[in-house]
């Protein structure tokens, strides 16, 4: 196959995966093998060479972010059964004020969902949002989408969550780039959060539930929670050396050339930086027992196997597509685009609407994105990151009927389905194009 009809082949290949996840419903891991088989010999590689293709990308991708992506899971699992979570949430209250309290719950959220799902993340802050809005009388609609979007924006940008890791691993991108620019495109995107909390949350009135808020709150002040730098610890740490790896690391090798650029730039590995935390998140636990050694991290493994099966199976299809000339067909079809940083953004954004999960539109749009970043003009500097971080605009864009995000915000805060898709989906779509507003302005000055 030559020519336009390669294009087709890989539009095919996009709205096949999109129907067969939304409407049949297989699972995305099946989807994702069943498309790389169909791109490869439809394109006319050899039935070998495409097997081959796929076990290669699947392997080299689990690779590079496999153990990070377990690790991170059990260290999220371990701090939201610790109560870590929640004294990471106080602890930024405090620091901010309950005057401003709807802020404080948006940025609280930024926090929490680094290293915790968004919809985990939401349950376990919802008490507190409760709490909040009932203590300044305001609506709880308010406070709902605050906290939502700042625990949305982290949720996409910001590593050590899944996706963003996944992403970053599939482009090729450095994960303490990602993690530096994720963290600075989050803050005007929680703001967005904020502002469309605050203008148009304001006009739905939801009833924070007082006594509800006061049961929640007994059964909280029994916990024994972690002491406030054990509980930012298994977060703080990982991101700090991830960050001086790339430091040391950098081509003017600030740090030298001897044993202390080599340390940081071991104990900075991803791999190795995630497994400190870890540790350090079992040191948030009263107890370390066999319970919290053994079934804590099994099940943080568990919801990490999908995940990790999901990303190698983006991995297999992105590399099918390099081995066929689709990437060289796009390379000279698309060399005088000069609008690529919103490629990867539009098409994680349809994947995103289409079949409701914001990790796998990542994963998705990753691993077919890879191949096209010289096409794309994207594959140099500071391109593969802002590539990682478009893709996790467009898969906020927008939260709707079929993301669970969706309906964890609507039923743990009253709201009414209208309701929601009012507020949860209209605010996903703002903050989605505010980051990618935000990215674009960074890619026109820096790429």
């Amino acid at each position: 196959m030559q020519g336009p009809g390669l294009l087709v082949l890989l539009l095919a290949a996009i709205a096949f995966i999109v129907v067969m996840t939304a409407r049949v419903r297989l699972h995305p891991f099946i989807v994702l093998l069943l498309a790389s088989l169909g791109v490869g010999l439809i394109s006319g590689l050899p039935a070998q060479q495409v097997i081959s293709s796929m076990t290669g990308g699947f392997g080299s991708t689990l690779s590079s972010i496999g153990i990070v992506i377990a690790a991170g899971t059990i260290i999220g699992f371990i701090m939201e059964k610790s109560g870590a979570a929640m004294v990471m949430a106080n602890s930024i209250l405090k620091l901010v004020g309950e005057d401003r309290s709807a802020l404080a719950m948006a940025f609280t959220g930024g926090v929490v969902s680094v290293p915790v799902f968004c919809d985990s993340g939401f349950v376990i802050l919802s008490p507190l949002n409760r709490t909040m809005a009932a203590r300044s009388k305001q609506s709880l609609s308010v406070f709902a989408i605050a906290l939502s979007m700042g625990l949305y924006s982290t949720h996409v940008f910001v590593p050590p969550t899944p996706g963003p890791i996944a992403g970053a691993g599939t482009i090729g991108a450095d994960l303490g780039s990602v993690i530096l620019w994720g963290l600075i495109v989050s803050i005007p995107t929680i703001l967005a959060g904020y502002w469309f909390a605050k203008r148009y949350g304001s006009k739905i009135y939801i009833d924070p539930a007082p006594h509800v808020v006061e049961e929640s709150k007994e059964k909280r002040e029994i916990k024994q929670y972690p002491s406030v730098v054990k509980s930012f610890a298994p977060i703080v740490v990982p991101v700090v050396l991830i960050a001086l790896k790339s430091l040391a690391d950098y081509p003017s090798r600030p740090l030298g050339t001897g044993a202390l650029q080599a340390f940081f730039s071991f104990i900075g590995n991803p791999n190795i930086a995630l497994l400190i935390g870890v540790f350090l998140a079992f040191l948030t636990v009263p107890k370390i027992t066999k319970e919290v050694l053994g079934d804590w991290v099994g099940v943080g493994l568990a919801s990490a196997g999908s995940i990790i099966l999901i990303t190698g199976a983006g991995g297999a299809l992105g590399q099918v597509i390099r081995d066929t000339p689709i990437a060289s067909y796009l390379s000279s079809s698309l060399s005088g685009l000069q609008f690529g940083i919103f490629v990867p953004f539009l098409l994680s954004a349809a994947l995103k609407t289409a079949q409701g999960s914001s990790t796998v539109a990542i994963i998705t749009t990753a691993g077919i994105i890879a191949p096209l970043l010289e096409a794309l003009g994207l594959a140099s500097g500071l391109g593969p990151t802002l590539t990682v971080l478009a893709i996790g605009a467009g898969s906020m864009t927008v939260s709707h009927a079929n993301d669970s995000y969706f309906w964890v915000v609507a039923q743990f805060s009253d709201m009414e389905v209208s309701q929601a898709y009012r507020l949860q989906t209209l605010a996903s779509l703002v903050c989605g194009l505010v980051g990618i507003v935000v990215i674009s302005i960074l890619y026109f000055i820096f790429v």
